[in-house]
């Protein structure tokens, strides 16, 4: 009988641990992906069941992106999973740390710029004070202007500042300069409601850095669990500068309609803009059945985790997101470049469908790119953002919608169910707590519970609202949401133009 138990005991013991590939820290996890792939390609026994690369404690240095490739797939019955060991999320893909700021001037919050010049190209500011004019004269580190541009910012490499007593005019270096003052909005605001748009002076003290961690192209049921994700840089505004439309978004191109604006779908359109998309930590594309279950992201400078295009089924649960530069959770598309942003597609909403966003907590998103989101989803189909806590960002925090469209682009059937969401509008306004563009038939806002807008202290106008039905919203249901203990009134939704099938209960 001693013999059998023993027997028995040895046995289980070798079946919980097959297909298990055990990485300790100092090993590579590429190494151990590798080994997974040749088991899958061979027929391993092991692969019954599923295979498990197991991250024991300890802190993965990536010097280039674990790469997931369509050979890298599960099945249903046998899924592929990288997991952390433990409850507290030891196990920690890192990269480089976030660049650092110095901000000179002012030293705490923003000031008011006086003019805002398109044709010279510059921006007039009251003259800063010595210490700043000697330190960009030094050159020691290049300065940035960062500007408040309603709902969203752009970060502009300073070029030249000519002090014309309590003066200065400012320029600056390409191709920032022409994309900031070719494209007709967003642009600072002089002579707003509640004053001038704002700027400060700051430094980048850290050059370019590990920007992605983990990429997921063409691998199909992949789960992601208990493990943490650490560290990114964000280099594009180092040598580019960032000019945004909407989102994040940074435009490669963008200029005004100057003879015979409009177009065929929208009459008075004037704005032509191409954008790309902002780099992210996490990215999956061409993918389906790829699950995030409790994963940590944190101290993250652009995107956290981003589902690109092609993918269907997927779903991000119980997982955390601190101190995100941009956006915490983003997917489908935004008609990034080679397309033209602002015009009606109606082949893309099916490239991200059946995404699930559910008990997630995300606290601390927008902070590097004020104009970035807690969850932001484009052209998406039968997607359901539900029961997730969003607190303190500097724009909207649940946005979903593309297109600034009243046509059928095959967006539908999206819902937005019992999220919590607080402290939004810290910095950005013509923003919603939740925030929705297009028509979007067959699609829910209900029982979220939202606060009022945050008391944004530099912006020009007062639109902030807890749900903002933007430029040509349809095809939604709204009911049962809340503000401070009560039902959120029709009367106190913003809107902009919505469409006729708008349903308030």
């Amino acid at each position: 009988m001693k013999y059998l138990l023993t027997f028995f005991l040895l046995f289980l013991h070798a079946y919980s641990f097959a297909g298990e590939i055990i990485v300790h820290p100092g090993e590579s996890i590429h190494d151990a992906l590798r080994t997974a792939r040749e088991w899958r390609r061979t027929n391993d026994p092991r692969c019954k069941g599923g295979i498990t690369i197991t991250l024991e404690a300890g802190r993965y240095y990536m010097y280039e992106p674990l790469f997931l490739r369509p050979e890298d797939s599960g099945t249903k019955e046998s899924p592929l999973v990288i997991r952390g060991i433990g409850e507290n999320h030891t196990s920690i893909i890192c990269g480089d740390a976030r660049q650092q700021h110095t901000q000179l001037w002012p030293q705490q919050g923003m000031e008011r710029m006086i003019d805002f010049k398109k044709e010279a190209r510059t921006i007039t500011i009251p003259t800063p004070p010595d210490s700043v004019l000697q330190y960009f004269a030094s050159k020691n580190t290049p300065l940035e202007m960062v500007v408040h541009q309603r709902w969203a910012i752009a970060i502009l490499r300073v070029k030249k500042m000519t002090v014309e007593g309590d003066k200065t005019i400012i320029s600056f270096m390409e191709p920032e300069s022409r994309l900031e003052f070719e494209h007709p909005w967003p642009q600072p605001v002089i002579g707003g409601k509640k004053g001038n748009s704002s700027f400060l002076l700051r430094t980048t003290e850290q050059r370019d850095g590990i920007e992605q961690l983990v990429i997921v192209d063409g691998a199909n049921y992949v789960r992601f669990e208990g493990i943490t994700i650490d560290k990114t840089c964000w280099n594009r505004p180092l040598h580019k500068g960032h000019v945004t439309l909407q989102g994040g978004f940074p435009l490669i191109d963008a200029y005004k309609l100057k003879e015979n604006p409009g177009l065929p779908w929208d009459e008075g359109l004037e704005n032509q803009a191409w954008i790309e998309r902002p780099v992210s930590a996490v990215t999956v594309r061409n993918a389906y059945h790829i699950e995030f279950y409790s994963v940590l992201f944190q101290n993250l400078a652009a995107t956290a985790l981003d589902f690109v295009d092609n993918i269907s089924d997927c779903k991000v649960q119980k997982c955390t997101f601190g101190n995100i530069g941009g956006t915490a959770i983003m997917g489908g598309s935004f008609a990034e470049s080679p397309r033209e942003v602002h015009r009606p597609y109606t082949d893309l909403a099916e490239h991200c469908q059946r995404l699930t966003i559910t008990e997630n907590f995300i606290v601390d998103a927008a902070n590097e790119d004020w104009g970035a989101v807690a969850i932001a989803l484009g052209y998406v189909r039968h997607c359901t953002v539900s029961k997730n806590y969003v607190n303190r960002v500097n724009y909207s925090g649940i946005c979903i919608g593309w297109g600034w469209t009243p046509l059928d682009t095959g967006m539908e059937n999206n819902h937005i169910v019992g999220n919590k969401v607080s402290h939004y509008a810290r910095q950005l306004y013509d923003a919603g707590g939740i925030y929705t563009l297009s028509n979007q038939p067959n699609s829910t806002i209900k029982g979220n519970e939202i606060s009022q807008p945050f008391p944004a202290p530099y912006a020009t106008n007062d639109r902030g609202f807890c749900i903002y039905l933007d430029a040509r919203t349809d095809g939604f249901t709204i009911e049962n949401n809340t503000t401070e203990g009560r039902l959120i009134r029709r009367d106190e939704i913003g809107d902009n133009h919505p469409g006729p099938n708008i349903v308030f209960k």
